[in-house]
């Protein structure tokens, strides 16, 4: 039987390694509808957000070296949709504080 709910993923200390913030389980699609990025420490950064389609196989960018301000918040507001095995994923350019919520349509087929 095919669901729609609605969820919030909370990710906080996103660093300069591969952070995984959104995995999509099997037999569901997620749609985006909102993702904030929000710098903590007091120090200007960059990241990059990308989906690694197929848990990996490829990797797109969605936001390459994008400036984030020192304790400034940046929004995505438009709609992303992942289908299973996809990850969504992100990386700060140096060591950094930055946490992530994502709020999203999670659908069952």
């Amino acid at each position: 039987m095919a669901s729609e709910v609605m969820k919030v993923k909370l990710i906080a200390g996103i660093t300069d390694s591969e952070n995984d913030l959104l995995t999509v389980a099997s037999g569901h699609t997620y749609t985006i509808l909102n993702l904030s990025i929000c710098e903590t420490a007091g120090a200007a950064e960059t990241f990059d957000l990308y989906i690694r389609d197929d848990a990996g196989a490829n990797d797109y960018e969605i936001y390459s070296d994008q400036a984030l301000a020192a304790n400034a918040t940046f929004e995505h507001t438009t709609r992303i949709v992942l289908e299973a095995a996809d990850v969504l994923s992100a990386q700060t350019a140096s060591s950094a504080n930055v946490d992530c919520v994502i709020s999203y349509l999670d659908q069952t087929l």
